[in-house]
C-alpha cells in the first residue's frame, strides 16, 4: 500500500494534539456550588466524549482519502511483432518441367514449389516451424502479376488458395514479369498501416519487418516495371527482397557461377538487405526456404508496466460512516440543549 500524498497524512496527528490540547486549557464557569451537577458523569453524558472523537475519526478518514491510497503490481506482458511476407510465385509455362525428388522421382517445378510454399507457411513438422504470427499475402505472375490472396491472418484459407495454384498454359497470357510482381508487392507491404483487422485495429505497428519471397525460373522478360526499378522501390520502402532462382544445374568447369537473369536477382537481395540463392532440385530448394524461414523470424519481446488500484474510496466511506453516527447520536441518545 502506498499513497499518492502521503504528506498529508502528517495532519492527523496534528488534529489528535489540537483537541487533547483544547480539551487541556478549555477553562470552566465559576459557581457558588455544584450541587445541581452532582449527576454529571451518570446515565448517557459520561458517553459525551464520543461525539469529539467521532468527528475527529471522519476529519482522519476523510484527510487519508485526500492522500489517496494506492495498491500496485508489475505486470510482464509478451508481445509478438510478427512479419508481413509477400511470396512471389512464379505460373509461366516453363514451371511445369520436372525436378528431381530424394527418392528419384520426379514432379514439376510447380507442384514442388506449391508443396515447399505450404511447408513455409504452416511449417513441415521437421526444419521449417511455419509462421503462425506472420501477415502473409500471395502473388504469382506470368505475364502479368495476379493477387491470389491479399495480407492476412487466415492461413488455412491461403493454404488452399496455394493448393490451387496450376501453371499459366494460355500462349497469349504466358512470359515471366516478376518485376511488376516486385512492384505490386512492395506497394501492397508499403501501405501496411493502412490495413485494419477487426479487434486489432492498424495492424502496421506488430510488424517487426516486411520481406518479399520471390520464386522463378526464368528472366523477367514482360510487364511495365524493370526489376532494377522494383527493388529500388524495395529498397527505398525498407522491404527486403528473398530472391530464389529455379533452374537446371549447370555443370562443367567453364559454367558461370550466375546467368545474366540470376545476377539481376542477386544484385535485387544485395541491394535490399536480402540473400539470393539458386535451386535446381527438391533438396536445394527446400533447403532455401528453410534458410529464409530462419533469418525472418518473429520478435518476442517482454513488456512490464504496473497496475494501480486506487483505494481512496474506503478511508472515504469510512470518514462519511463516522460523521453519520456522529450526527445521529447528536440529535438521539447524546442529545444536549442549548
Amino acid at each position: 500500500m502506498s499513497f499518492a500524498y502521503p504528506w498529508l497524512l502528517g495532519l492527523i496527528p496534528l488534529l489528535a494534539f489540537l483537541m487533547l490540547r483544547k480539551r487541556r486549557v478549555s477553562g470552566g464557569l465559576p459557581v457558588a456550588s455544584v450541587r445541581l451537577w452532582e449527576h454529571v458523569g451518570e446515565g448517557r453524558a459520561r458517553y459525551l466524549w464520543v461525539l469529539r472523537w467521532l468527528k475527529f475519526l471522519c476529519v482522519a478518514f476523510l484527510i487519508t482519502a485526500l492522500a489517496r491510497p494506492q495498491a500496485g503490481s508489475t505486470k510482464s506482458l509478451q508481445v509478438t511483432e510478427g512479419i508481413a511476407i509477400q511470396l512471389l510465385v512464379d505460373v509461366s509455362s516453363s514451371m511445369d518441367m520436372n525436378m528431381n525428388l530424394p527418392d528419384g522421382d520426379k514432379r514439376t517445378r510447380m507442384e514442388v514449389s506449391k508443396s515447399l510454399v505450404e511447408d513455409f507457411i504452416a511449417g513441415d513438422g521437421e526444419n521449417l516451424v511455419g509462421r503462425a504470427d506472420d501477415l502473409i499475402g500471395l502473388i504469382t505472375f506470368a505475364r502479368y502479376p495476379d493477387t491470389r490472396c491479399p495480407l492476412t491472418f487466415g492461413h488455412p484459407a491461403l493454404l488452399q488458395l496455394v493448393r490451387s495454384l496450376t501453371v499459366q498454359d494460355r500462349p497469349n497470357e504466358d512470359g515471366t514479369a516478376y518485376g511488376d510482381a516486385l512492384a505490386l508487392a512492395a506497394a501492397r507491404l508499403k501501405h501496411l498501416d493502412e490495413i485494419e483487422v477487426e479487434g486489432r485495429g492498424a495492424i502496421g505497428g506488430e510488424v517487426a519487418s516486411r520481406v518479399i519471397v520471390l520464386l522463378t525460373d526464368g528472366e523477367n522478360n514482360s510487364g511495365n516495371h524493370m526489376p532494377l526499378e522494383a527493388a529500388g522501390l524495395s529498397k527505398e520502402w525498407g522491404i527486403k527482397v528473398y530472391s530464389i532462382s529455379l533452374g537446371d544445374p549447370m555443370e562443367g568447369a567453364s559454367a558461370p557461377l550466375l546467368s545474366p537473369a540470376e545476377r539481376v536477382l542477386d544484385h535485387i537481395s544485395r541491394e535490399t538487405g536480402g540473400v539470393f540463392r539458386k535451386a535446381h532440385d527438391y533438396d536445394s530448394l527446400k533447403a532455401v526456404y528453410e534458410e529464409i524461414d530462419k533469418l525472418e523470424r518473429s520478435k518476442i519481446s517482454s513488456r512490464n508496466f504496473n497496475e494501480t488500484t486506487e483505494w481512496f474510496w474506503l478511508p472515504l466511506a469510512a470518514g462519511l460512516l463516522a460523521l453519520m453516527a456522529g450526527l445521529l447520536l447528536e440529535s438521539t441518545l447524546l442529545r444536549t440543549t442549548s
